[in-house]
């Protein structure tokens, strides 16, 4: 996640989620200022373009909802106050799916806001060769990225994609796959409307490139 926030020239974040963790150290509080006399707002890590919430299933379902806001609205409420976050705003996790002790499963809610899931398994026999070749080549862990965009061109990239013709026929078939996961009693929970906009989305950034 580092790497990728590097080649894009965004702000990175990343908060190490634990059963400790409280909503505040994510999104930021207000401190009371005694020279002023008045609470000023000190900003979180969520302030960022790109937040990796790493191992977030080891947070209690609180903690994950502090995300909730900031991931469909982009923005953060604190008592009364609402503080725009940074576009692009991204957010990535992971989490164990081996361990479970000392974890905790990520509402619906939750879920429904990312967009993809990706698991991550063991490398073959040619590829973790590879890695060590590279790894040695290289001469340390660090990996140098160069930057090949900024955020206001991503933010570009991203305006673009709304600009890309879906016809009806198309926009009816993905309707019809998010309305099958609701129809079919082997699907615990179907698709939200959420579903079918992350589909059209991703649909048009894929045509994009």
């Amino acid at each position: 996640t580092n790497t990728f926030a590097d080649a894009l020239g965004c702000d990175f974040k990343r908060v190490q989620f634990t059963p400790d963790l409280l909503p505040a150290d994510i999104t930021g509080t207000n401190i009371y200022d005694a020279k002023k006399g008045e609470f000023t707002f000190k900003p979180g890590p969520l302030f960022c373009n790109l937040l990796l919430a790493d191992e977030i299933n080891r947070a209690p379902p609180k903690t994950q909802a502090a995300l909730l806001e900031a991931m469909q609205e982009k923005q953060v409420t604190i008592g009364t106050v609402t503080h725009k976050l940074p576009a692009p705003f991204i957010v990535m996790a992971t989490q164990n799916p081996v361990e479970q002790e000392g974890t905790y499963p990520l509402p619906e809610a939750q879920l429904d806001r990312f967009m993809f899931k990706m698991s991550v398994g063991y490398p073959d026999r040619a590829d973790e060769d590879e890695i060590l070749r590279r790894r040695i080549d290289r001469g340390k862990d660090a990996v140098d990225v160069d930057v090949i965009t900024d955020p206001q061109r991503v933010i570009a990239m991203q305006q673009a994609c709304e600009s890309v013709y879906v016809d009806p026929s198309l926009r009816m078939y993905m309707v019809e796959i998010v309305s099958r996961t609701r129809e079919d009693p082997r699907v615990l929970v179907g698709s939200s409307p959420r579903g079918s906009q992350a589909l059209l989305k991703t649909s048009r950034a894929a045509a994009a490139l």
